[in-house]
């Protein structure tokens, strides 16, 4: 190491060895994190700005990587912060047990980790790394009484090609796992000018969709559900579009989970439901409005008392809303999931679980939530003209909500020959192109006159 590096960390880099005495230095409590004892942001800062300098005149590469919980505060939330700071400490222990000869690894607060790694050079080694990182944070903790899971997610950066000091690195790292989180979570993500460029998009999208809210510019459309019998129209399925003036159209798949990650999704949805809501008063009272409630809404205790509010306000009678969930939605926080559904079905709000069939799907979730209805997922219907399993899966659940008293739509329908298929197979309602793709607001009358 150099003079320069030297004297920048004199007064820090011995805080890994053992001290002399068993009472701590003011220098080791201002470099360690009282929860855990692992090295705190201070130190990672000063240790990183130490290799830069050492480096300046032959900039080797090095890396620097931030590791943030996905699911921690559910766990938090539910089991108490004393279960929270264990399972903290046993992340420390784990970092500090799989660190390479030379790393750090650092915690820079609530659930948030970071390691400085001198002799990783390349995007290979870090993915390789991060990766072992990942699935050492995902093997279950021990709390004592019970056994919980959480898993990571990582974002990498590599100077200099990720920035040539410290902030400019960790804000590199930074951009990099946000984009982990946003592909789905448990990802590795190793900085580059085109995750970069995909991560100024985001931002472009978040600062042009907060200004759209506001200006009540992101709107319901509406799909028809139908009857199947006789195909009249029983309600609608709100779905949210959006077309900015300089950004063009961005669909719900792209913005909704940007207000979830940017924590602004509630704002975003009471204005949805408030438009829907006001539509669905214009329409016949036996018209029912579908509406569905985001993942991080079923987080929040509060969102029981924000669709009243809304609902209220507006004059929609709890009666004609229905509240659609999926279970991967559920299973973030079942006893908070259950609280919001029991208190909305208490007020007379149905309530739908969507997308049945595919990714968590579990026969336990309909014994322990009450549901109004079941929506199948278009996955089975599309194949269920030549696919005698389709028919089968489908079938089974039919049957299976008759026996629950639990009514059932068919969702992606598309031609004649799905629809004789699923009459025949006793399935109530139904929704898809073949019935009406979603139209804006001021075209579901005449679409219901007609």
């Amino acid at each position: 190491m150099s003079e320069r590096a030297k004297a920048k960390v004199e007064s820090g880099d011995d805080l890994q060895e053992s001290s002399l005495s068993n009472v701590p230095s003011m220098a080791e409590l201002a470099y360690t994190d009282s929860l855990t004892g692992m090295a705190n942001r201070r130190r990672l800062e000063d240790v990183i700005n130490a290799l830069i300098l050492d480096r300046a005149d032959d900039p080797a590469p090095f890396s620097v990587g931030i590791l943030d919980l996905d699911g921690f505060k559910p766990i938090n939330d539910l089991f108490g912060h004393a279960a929270g700071d264990n399972i903290l400490k046993q992340i420390a222990r784990r970092l500090n047990s799989c660190m390479p000869e030379g790393a750090l690894a650092a915690r820079l607060g609530g659930d948030e980790f970071a390691f400085v790694l001198p002799m990783v050079f390349n995007d290979r080694s870090a993915m390789m790394i991060g990766e072992a990182i990942r699935d050492l944070v995902s093997a279950p903790f021990d709390l004592g009484d019970r056994i919980v899971q959480l898993s990571g997610s990582l974002g990498f950066a590599i100077h200099p090609f990720g920035g040539d000091d410290f902030p400019l690195l960790m804000n590199s790292a930074d951009t990099a796992l946000y984009r982990s989180k946003k592909n789905g979570r448990s990802q590795v993500t190793i900085y580059s000018t085109a995750v970069e460029k995909e991560m100024k998009r985001v931002t472009q999208i978040e600062q042009a969709l907060r200004q759209a809210i506001v200006a009540g510019e992101v709107n319901p459309h509406f799909q028809p559900i139908v009857n199947i019998s006789d195909s009249k129209v029983v309600g609608f399925e709100a779905l949210a579009r959006w077309s900015d003036p300089e950004l063009g159209p961005i669909g719900p798949d792209i913005f909704v989970p940007i207000a979830e990650e940017r924590g602004f999704v509630a704002s975003l949805s009471e204005s949805l439901l408030t438009q829907a809501a006001t539509t669905a008063l214009q329409w016949p009272e036996d018209i029912f409005l579908s509406f569905n409630l985001s993942p991080m809404e079923l987080l929040d205790p509060l969102t029981g008392d924000y669709i009243l509010k809304v609902i209220r306000k507006v004059g929609l009678p709890p009666n004609r809303l229905e509240l659609e969930i999926t279970e991967t939605a559920i299973i973030r926080d079942p006893k908070t999931a259950d609280k919001i559904v029991t208190q909305l079905r208490a007020e007379g709000i149905g309530i739908s679980l969507d997308d049945f069939g595919v990714g968590q799907s579990s026969l336990g979730r309909l014994r322990n939530f009450e549901f109004d209805k079941l929506k199948i997922d278009r996955s089975f219907i599309a194949s269920i003209e030549y696919e005698n399993s389709s028919v089968h899966i489908v079938k089974a659940i039919i049957d299976m909500c008759s026996g629950l008293n639990l009514n059932v739509v068919a969702e992606g329908i598309e031609n004649p020959n799905q629809v004789e298929v699923l009459s025949g197979l006793g399935c109530q309602s139904g929704q898809g192109y073949f019935y009406g793709k979603a139209m804006s607001a001021e075209k579901t009358l005449p679409f219901l006159e007609k």
